[in-house]
């Protein structure tokens, strides 16, 4: 038996067109999709991506498909499904690197987005460090230096959209429309990385998110600034495709249970009824010794 674990994204850091075309740099936290792959009948009520990926990972490795069926798949995550946190991608990603340690092998960060990009357009949690990259195609992949440690009050709400049907969306002309201001991100974004600045990366972040609400807007939004204002936090960030909001803060010199109260007086929690405290992580598959 092998096991690999994955993290869930708060949304993206940014995203948008840069250096040519869409993309974006995720944002890895503290919550995870943990894979066991061992020899086993297959589970009945398996996810079916995951099955995907390792019949995918089977074939890029030379083993026969009939393998397949003798190698089962068992997921544990409470990742929210279709709000913009990562969750197919903590799930392939982590499958694909178990399965590949159980049959001895191993998978470089650009194999495995190559194979997760094949079955779906995929976050860059996969990555260690901070990643620019081409979620569609995995042409692009633009390491930055580790990122500043933040903590995030994610809120989550609970419509959900599927990525596959926000990239249904025709977004290019709009994407295009704010690609001064995603280059102004992405320059921040490596710049709060090499300084070790969370407020630079959250200028960032506030950038992007206000960006896509030409796209996809969020409920609430100037409530939401005028609170990261008040507050003095570091900015906000949100799942371009997804639902996802991340306020992004200190929980050491921000005021958390303020900020509750704040979104309930400011009548932000009939949007946002779930709230989790989170932590930045690097991202990363790691595989349990």
């Amino acid at each position: 038996m092998s096991v690999a674990r994955c993290p869930a994204s708060c949304g993206e850091l940014i995203q948008g067109w840069i250096l040519g075309s869409e993309k974006l740099v995720s944002c890895p936290i503290d919550w995870y999709s943990t894979v066991e792959v061992r020899d086993g009948t297959p589970l009945a009520d398996e996810r079916p991506l995951a099955r995907a990926m390792l019949n995918r990972l089977l074939a890029q490795l030379g083993y026969p498909q009939a393998l397949s069926r003798s190698l089962r798949i068992e997921i544990h995550s409470t990742i929210p499904l279709a709000k913009g946190m990562a969750s197919s991608t903590a799930d392939i990603a982590a499958t694909a690197v178990a399965a590949a340690h159980h049959l001895g092998q191993t998978l470089s960060e650009s194999a495995l987005a190559a194979l997760c990009v094949s079955l779906e357009p995929t976050d860059s949690t996969l990555f260690c460090a901070p990643t620019l990259f081409d979620h569609h195609h995995a042409r692009t992949q633009i390491a930055c230096q580790p990122a500043p440690h933040f903590d995030l009050l994610v809120l989550e709400s609970p419509l959900r959209l599927r990525t596959v049907d926000y990239h249904r969306l025709p977004r290019q002309a709009v994407l295009e429309a704010n690609a001064g201001v995603l280059d102004l991100a992405w320059e921040k974004v490596q710049s709060s990385c090499r300084r070790q600045d969370a407020g630079l990366l959250g200028e960032a972040a506030t950038l992007s998110a206000t960006a896509s609400q030409t796209l996809l807007p969020k409920p609430g939004f100037a409530a939401l600034l005028a609170l990261v204002e008040s507050c003095s936090l570091y900015g906000l960030n949100v799942a371009h495709s997804g639902s996802v909001v991340g306020l992004m803060l200190d929980r050491r010199r921000h005021d958390v249970e303020y900020l509750r109260w704040a979104l309930g007086q400011r009548s932000l929690a009939a949007h946002w009824p779930q709230l989790h405290l989170r932590t930045s992580v690097s991202g990363g598959v790691q595989l349990s010794t």
